[in-house]
């Protein structure tokens, strides 16, 4: 949806709307997309003045990655670079259509159970690979199973994601060897199996998550088979064609997709340019035909004049997403509550959104974003982010407490890490200079390449580092259990024994009031009482957009989808 002079609160009135249809979604029926008018490559073109046929647009589409994926393994994915590859490659049982809804994907159906604890998906008998293999219902538990094997290396990310299953986490922590005792299975190439630990709401949901795409049964021979294009066998509309490691990458259509003749785009070309500058020349010099997040970035300073010279173009869109910094945790002096809490109090939010970010981003004082659904609305409404409040003078107390505690007599300098990009850089500034003049700390900012920045923020190897959190799913448990104690996205050390208590209770609460009430308690105790993580801003999604491409969108997570986009 195109924005110009609308308010960033309308924006986010009409995601949560959004937001909320995709968990009311029908877990039991058919539906289907509807494919977009032919394209015009499938029609004569009309006449140019003076007799000329008008060339007719090539349905090639091209957008920037901003830089090389870590790995195209869904099972090991973990960041929107990937995401956004992974996405038009490979498909799971479900799959979310322009509205934020579930609609079936490689599963054409399904029962639940009147206690919602046990699933029956029946497989499209059509669905294949890319070498056109048949996709069975073994490939799903094959692939499920193998990204809870404790064994698999290096460990999947998102493997806690999946103990929703019965038996899974007891399979994933070495609490029971056998994986029979994991609740998938394939009764026969066509039908799956799945008995959960108890009713989950957003279940159907999670299912087009990349953790639950399928692989090719082959992997089992190559543990580097998603690292090289012509090794990645896959089930999505398109299939990888080319990958220039650290340059660009290409896809074209799977002929063998189920729904092919949906698919009007025949190739997807994919540049990896980490520079905000050169994307928007790229843009405007018809090199792109999208621009901007998730996976690349309009500069700043560039957004209120394309407000003003294409507005037409330009989409400014609230998006359940939260950017925020993380701290160590584990390491002196940020493992003193007193001085993460001195350093989050001393930062003005709304200066870096106005003067900074420039996008119509929310100062964020929680980790669950709006547009996010709650008990009866949205969950950032029925429960106020109020865990902190923007205070120096207290600030400078609790650091000079803090520091005491730590038998220091000055806060050492210390460094923020971030990922190439200029915008994160520029944030990082204004908030070094705010800590600067506010507390009279020395802080050094430093860019990683962002496979080096994910390393070193899992293995704990940094001070301080900015992240952010696109939601997985309609829910907030997708942010409530990051910081879980053994959470595969766990990358800050915390480990709360009440925190995860309450985290458990939700999950397994069929009662909705309780369940939310459960988690805004255990956000609280993340921040309020721990400040575990520093909050920042609640994020918009800006992007440039051609006028003729149509069904290319980002979604209520934040996410591009383009599996059934199109040229007029």
């Amino acid at each position: 949806m195109r924005k110009k002079r609308k308010s960033i609160l309308a924006v986010l009135i009409i995601l949560a709307v959004s937001a909320i249809m995709s968990a009311c979604g029908s877990s039991g029926q058919d539906a289907k997309s509807s494919a977009p008018p032919k394209a015009n490559n499938e029609k004569p073109a009309d006449p140019a003045p003076g007799g000329k046929t008008e060339k007719p647009k090539e349905q090639v589409f091209r957008f920037n990655l901003h830089s090389n994926p870590p790995t195209l393994d869904p099972g090991l994915a973990q960041d929107t670079v990937a995401f956004a590859v992974l996405n038009g490659l490979f498909e799971g049982l479900t799959r979310s259509n322009d509205k934020g809804e579930i609609v079936p994907g490689t599963a054409e159906k399904w029962e639940v159970s009147p206690d919602g604890t046990k699933y029956t998906f029946h497989l499209r008998k059509d669905a294949k690979w890319s070498n056109g293999d048949p996709v069975t219902a073994g490939d799903f538990e094959f692939s499920w199973k193998r990204v809870l094997d404790p064994k698999t290396q290096p460990a999947p990310p998102y493997a806690y994601q999946l103990y929703y299953i019965k038996g899974a986490e007891a399979y994933n922590t070495k609490k029971n060897a056998d994986p029979n005792s994991v609740a998938v299975k394939a009764v026969d190439a066509n039908t799956l199996e799945v008995e959960l630990e108890h009713s989950t709401p957003y279940f159907l949901s999670l299912l087009s998550f990349q953790t639950f795409f399928p692989v090719h049964s082959s992997v089992k021979d190559n543990p580097k088979w998603a690292a090289e294009a012509s090794t990645i066998i896959s089930n999505g509309p398109f299939k990888i064609s080319e990958w220039k490691q650290q340059s660009s990458l290409e896809m074209v259509k799977n002929e063998h997709y189920y729904a092919k003749d949906d698919i009007k785009f025949t190739k997807v070309q994919m540049t990896m340019v980490d520079d905000s500058g050169s994307e928007l020349n790229m843009y405007e010099t018809d090199q792109l035909d999208f621009a901007g997040m998730p996976t690349g970035r309009i500069p700043n300073e560039q957004i209120p004049v394309l407000k003003q010279t294409k507005p037409d173009e330009l989409e400014i869109k609230g998006i359940a997403s939260s950017y925020y910094y993380l701290f160590n945790n584990k390491q002196k002096p940020f493992n003193n509550v007193n001085i993460r809490k001195a350093l989050a109090m001393a930062i003005d939010r709304q200066l870096i959104v106005d003067k900074v970010t420039l996008g119509g981003q929310l100062p964020a004082f929680g980790i669950v974003p709006p547009g996010i659904a709650g008990e009866k609305g949205e969950f950032r409404s029925e429960h106020k982010d109020d865990y902190f409040k923007e205070n120096v003078e207290e600030a400078k107390a609790l650091l000079q407490k803090g520091l005491g505690e730590l038998g220091l007599s000055s806060m050492p300098e210390f460094t923020i890490a971030y990922n190439t990009d200029e915008s994160h850089k520029k944030v990082a500034e204004a908030v070094a200079d705010m800590w600067s003049k506010n507390l009279g700390i020395k802080v050094k900012i430093e860019n990683q390449e962002w496979g080096v920045f994910l390393k070193n923020r899992t293995a704990l190897n940094y001070q301080m580092a900015r992240a952010g959190w696109q939601t997985d799913y309609n829910d907030p448990m997708s942010f409530i259990d990051l910081y879980m104690t053994g959470s595969g996205n766990n990358d800050i050390g915390y480990s709360n024994p009440e925190y995860d208590k309450l985290v458990h209770e939700a999950k397994q609460s069929l009662d909705n009031k309780q369940r939310m009430e459960l988690m805004a308690k255990a956000e609280r105790m993340l921040i309020e009482q721990d400040q575990a993580i520093l909050p920042l801003y609640y994020y918009t999604n800006v992007a440039m957009k051609k006028p003729n491409l149509k069904n290319v969108f980002v979604d209520y997570q934040g996410m591009i989808n383009y599996s059934r986009g199109y040229f007029e």
